[in-house]
């Protein structure tokens, strides 16, 4: 951290002139610093009264790290469904410990869980955690969290795999405080090197314009979110055989500091587009919101639904529930034709898993085109409708 000394700053300014972040200000005659600050170091260097210097705290090394073994999934249940990213994570969850040679563990938590415990041991899992009872039914964040965190200290896997979903990004950095454990968040890859059995993680960093590889060297277990719809789920196999284990719950961890009230699901807009296999999606290039009339027409004679990029939707011409990319979904469907759409790394890492992207764009040099399958260079309010077209006439 950035330690400003009271005694020596004399309020000079030249600290805040030499901050490429705005991250310290001269208040009152003394530097004040925001969180903003990201240690570069910049205003220690600069600062003629050595006023400022930065900490770094003690590295925590744990002790016993040899004693955690497997790979351990958080499954989310809601609602009576089992999300498709626990299967997601099943999948990669398989691969990781088939490379270290460890078992594959799951654990769910709900009010009616058993009923389920087939199907994920038939997608990869060796042992099922099942915690049911009816206070689980209602999703609780520090409840979920205290069954996953009694599940971690029990078993002591080397690695915990979540989703990162609305549930799982609020479960999981919980218990990673509670036990005082390394995560990662939003990965889009995961890897156990060969050397070590380091747990590589990997994803979007500097709002995507970089990918970075992240380890917990020194701590377990190392945890990590992972994006829907970025990771293959595992072919089911209905002849894997696995154990079921009942946990049993002390009465202190099913008491909630919340009270849920009521719960709403949302109607207004029931598009759930990483579950599509054909996506149109509309860019900046549309330029005004009647242009995904025109997306929409496309997408109705392909079967599909309407995606965007977070330029379209920050324009107004479309609602958050379409947008895809680092700060909306990620997905990954058989057919994906973007149109309009620059092709920004912040866009690429939610879409670049689909099978088949076709891009449709005015500018040749656009960087939708290196990942694209196919590429139209053209103005797509008259490539569009040629397609539209000939689809039709294709049909009959």
């Amino acid at each position: 951290m950035l330690i400003i000394d009271k005694e020596k700053c004399s309020g000079c300014g030249l600290c805040e002139a030499s901050c490429a972040f705005a991250a310290i200000v001269v208040t009152d005659d003394l530097a004040v610093v925001n969180e903003a600050c990201t240690l570069c170091g910049a205003c220690v260097e600069n600062c003629p009264d050595d006023a400022l210097r930065i900490e770094v705290a003690e590295r925590r090394i744990q002790e016993g790290l040899d004693e955690y073994a497997g790979i351990l999934v958080f499954a989310e249940y809601r609602r009576g469904i089992v999300a498709p990213v626990s299967y997601e994570l099943l999948g990669v969850g398989r691969r990781l410990a088939d490379q270290r040679g460890v078992q594959l563990s799951v654990v769910i938590a709900g009010g009616d869980v058993s009923r389920h415990a087939d199907s994920l041991i038939a997608s990869g899992a060796d042992i099922v955690y099942l915690a049911e009872s009816p206070v689980l039914e209602q999703f609780h964040e520090d409840v979920h969290a205290a069954v996953l965190a009694q599940v971690i200290r029990a078993q002591k896997p080397e690695v915990v795999l979540a989703g990162a979903t609305a549930m799982g990004r609020s479960v999981v950095p919980y218990v990673a405080t509670v036990i005082d454990a390394g995560l990662t968040a939003d990965c889009t890859r995961l890897e156990i090197r060969e050397s070590d059995g380091m747990l590589l993680q990997t994803r979007p960093a500097f709002g995507g314009n970089i990918m970075a590889t992240i380890e917990c060297p020194h701590t377990r277990p190392q945890m990590a979110t992972v994006r829907p719809k970025v990771m293959a789920p595992a072919q089911p196999d209905p002849s894997r055989s696995g154990s079921i284990i009942r946990l049993e719950l002390a009465e202190e961890i099913l008491q909630s500091r919340v009270e849920v009230l009521e719960s709403v699901h949302n109607t207004e807009d029931q598009v759930n587009i990483q579950e599509m296999e054909t996506l149109v999606a509309g860019g900046r290039g549309l330029d005004s919101e009647k242009g995904f009339a025109l997306i929409r027409e496309l997408a109705d004679e392909l079967g599909g639904a309407v995606a965007a990029s977070r330029a379209a939707v920050d324009s107004g011409w479309i609602p958050y529930p379409h947008q895809v990319g680092q700060t909306g979904k990620t997905v990954a469907p058989k057919l994906y034709i973007a149109c309009g759409i620059s092709g920004a790394v912040q866009h690429a890492v939610g879409m670049q898993s689909a099978e088949t992207i076709v891009a449709i764009n005015r500018d040749q040099n656009a960087p939708i085109f290196n990942i694209a399958t196919y590429g139209v260079v053209g103005d797509l309010y008259e490539v569009i409708p040629e397609l539209i077209k000939r689809l039709r006439e294709v049909k009959k």
